[in-house]
């Protein structure tokens, strides 16, 4: 099934690897934020920083930890 050009513009990105399809989306994505996804975004917001050299190698160190142990399974 192809879809059109309009069905494939994006409202925007959040740190660079989050699609928003539109304005309600981004609502959305803030009304029904629970623990797990609050992680995800933080995780992906701290690795756009550090795309962008926003931390010293030794910061860089600490959060990549910091990442994988709240990404293990509980």
């Amino acid at each position: 099934m192809e879809k059109n050009e309009e069905t494939n513009k994006l409202f925007g990105t959040l740190f660079g690897s989050i699609d928003l399809l539109n304005e309600s989306h981004l609502d959305a994505i803030l009304l029904t934020m629970d623990k797990d996804h609050a992680i995800h975004y933080l995780v992906e917001s701290v690795k756009s920083a550090h795309q962008r050299g926003a931390f010293t190698i030794g910061e860089s160190e600490v959060i990549s930890k910091a990442i994988r142990t709240l990404s293990k399974n509980e």
